[in-house]
């Protein structure tokens, strides 16, 4: 069986080492530019960094250049990954073709290459072509189901990468155009401002309104960890959780969470986790969980409600007045709990100021007066002490090393045949031989500040020398910077090899294929594809273009699957979408008016 990965989100440096030390396999972190998310870049040096901890224990770096590139853009990029191989980065994940024509002329060093999930890759024929031109690894679609994805790997032999947490894109990733219909901000350039996120109506073609002011895009969240047993048959062998956006404690929280779901699975990376947390994905942001597309359900994938976290649920209201309210509850509520509610199709939220516990359930105070009667089912989308917990959690990773102290030197080995000498001198012996052996291990198991456990502490001495404490706290710094060294220097990065040429599915495309730049136009013609139009945001004219295809129905969800109503979608500055249904495949098309 193929070792698994559980592939963590990183914002930064500091969130990386926490997913690392929570359980990753591998983390995916943006650089300086380029990246889908434009706001979560990070430095070459944050970068090295990252890679420095991470191959430790054999944990991967893949970075995000998963943005479509004008022809400037894509000279500055490919400098960006000569420096990005240098400082042994395990993969890029990418999404412009340019990229691939720069392979093709031999203009790219041999880094890994994974396909975005941006590359919209939800066929077999899509996933075959990637394989046949000599792409290691390709990032599904979320809106995939088991079985498609069983039948991808029957007829494959590419590595799987899938995401199993996490928001959900309303449109087929690589396909949205929305956010830069409505304002120039690419969701492709790594601007998306979530116009799916905002408020819309739905009427029909006589002006009728059949939902008014609703989140009618805005889709819950990913959840498939009670899946990823289904998922290893099926054939992915990478889990991916979305969120580089999110903050640190997101991170801590759902990385561990799906460590402990993996953890009798073999794995890429090594170490032992130390947790000093219980996780539990209710706790941190999310819009309520799903896992509809999987087994292609459909039913209960979105929220028109609210676009905001609703948390977890913890009980429903017993009574309430003008100043209070009592929950029906077994969860314990602290003050400055955040408690939300759904009325009259708005999430509604509150702070805890004081609460009490009666004979029936917690009276809370809220810090504002709000109106929640009987029967109205509460959830807690910030937890304090949970958060607090999470904001001072230690958990870390380590290495299992050992030491042996022989006469004139000492030595540390690790669980992977790496060994350390570091030759001593002493000028007497020690006249209490016990206490010289006590403070030996104590200053050599001083490694918290370390990446590693010490195991075992073994004396191996004609006499016991003498050594002050000092003396030995400087020698196990050196021997495990020593050690720390030999690691990194024996851990070799993939090569990724040579890119090949084979037929495009399609023999022809139009703006979906993202074509940005000249080097992404040859590569397509080159593999028998003729680019008939530019990128959409290289034209002018929209019109009756599709601004986002997606397996979100809102006639299924209204009017029912047989309605032959022609429905438009109205935002909330009054522009009205005409809405394209596609029963056959299942799909609502949102058309530019």
């Amino acid at each position: 069986m193929e070792k698994l990965e559980l592939l963590a989100p990183a914002q930064d440096y500091k969130t990386a080492i926490s997913a690392i030390n929570c359980g990753a396999d591998a983390v995916y972190i943006g650089a300086s530019n380029f990246g889908a998310r434009i706001n979560a870049s990070n430095s070459l040096e944050d970068i090295k960094k990252v890679i420095d901890y991470a191959h430790l224990f054999n944990v991967k770096v893949y970075i995000t250049i998963n943005t479509i590139l004008d022809d400037e853009e894509l000279k500055e990029c490919e400098k960006l990954i000569h420096k990005l191989y240098e400082i042994q980065a395990d993969a890029i994940i990418f999404q412009d073709f340019g990229i691939l024509e720069l392979s093709l002329e031999n203009k790219l060093p041999p880094i890994v290459l994974h396909a975005s999930t941006q590359c919209d890759i939800r066929t077999l024929e899509k996933v075959k072509f990637f394989e046949e031109i000599g792409i290691k690894r390709v990032i599904l679609a979320r809106e995939l189901s088991l079985n498609q994805i069983e039948k991808i790997r029957k007829n494959t032999n590419i590595q799987l990468e899938h995401f199993v947490h996490g928001a959900l894109c309303v449109s087929y990733s690589g396909q949205c155009y929305l956010s830069h219909f409505i304002g120039k901000r690419s969701a492709n350039k790594g601007q998306c401002a979530q116009a799916c996120r905002k408020k819309y109506s739905l009427i029909d073609e006589k002006g009728k309104t059949i939902l008014k002011n609703q989140y009618l895009l805005s889709l819950k969240d990913n959840n498939l960890s009670n899946h990823l047993d289904k998922l290893i048959k099926a054939g992915v062998m990478s889990f991916k959780i979305e969120g580089r956006l999110k903050d640190e404690n997101y991170v801590k929280n759902t990385v561990l969470y799906y460590h402990e779901k993996l953890k009798n699975y073999p794995r890429q990376s090594y170490g032992q986790i130390i947790k000093d947390f219980t996780p539990n994905p209710d706790k941190t942001f999310n819009r309520g969980f799903c896992d509809d597309y999987l087994f292609n359900k459909k039913d209960n994938i979105y929220n028109f409600n609210s676009p905001k976290s609703m948390g977890e649920f913890i009980g429903t209201i017993i009574s309430s007045n003008e100043k209070n309210f009592v929950i029906k509850t077994k969860s314990e509520i602290n003050p400055q709990d955040g408690l939300c509610f759904i009325s009259n199709n708005e999430l509604i939220g509150c702070l805890v100021n004081k609460c009490e516990k009666t004979k029936d359930g917690v009276k809370i105070y809220p810090n504002k007066k709000i109106n929640v009667i009987k029967g109205t089912k509460i959830y807690r989308n910030s937890d304090t002490e949970f958060n607090k917990t999470l904001e001072n959690s230690k958990t870390t990773r380590k290495l299992n090393v050992s030491f042996v102290v022989y006469d004139n030197k000492i030595e540390v080995f690790d669980d992977f045949n790496n060994k350390i000498s570091l030759n001593y001198e002493y000028e007497q012996k020690a006249n209490n031989e016990n206490l010289m052996r006590e403070n030996f291990k104590k200053a050599l198991t001083k490694t918290t500040d370390t990446p590693f456990l010490v195991q075992k502490i073994e004396f191996k001495v004609q006499e016991m020398p003498f050594l002050p404490v000092s003396k030995i706290n400087e020698l196990r710094r050196e021997i495990l910077e020593k050690l720390i060294q030999k690691i990194l220097s024996k851990y070799k990065t993939k090569k990724q090899k040579p890119i090949d040429i084979a037929k495009f599915p399609y023999d022809e495309g139009d703006y979906k294929l993202n074509v940005h730049n000249s080097k992404a136009r040859e590569f397509y013609e080159i593999c028998g594809c003729k680019v008939i139009e530019n990128s959409f945001e290289s034209i002018e004219n929209h019109k009756n273009k599709e601004l986002m295809r997606t397996r979100h129905c809102l006639k299924k969800a209204t009017l029912g699957c047989n309605s032959q109503e022609k429905l438009f979608l109205v935002d909330e500055k009054n522009l009205k979408y005409p809405l394209k249904f596609d029963c056959k495949n299942c799909e609502m098309v949102i058309l530019a008016p």
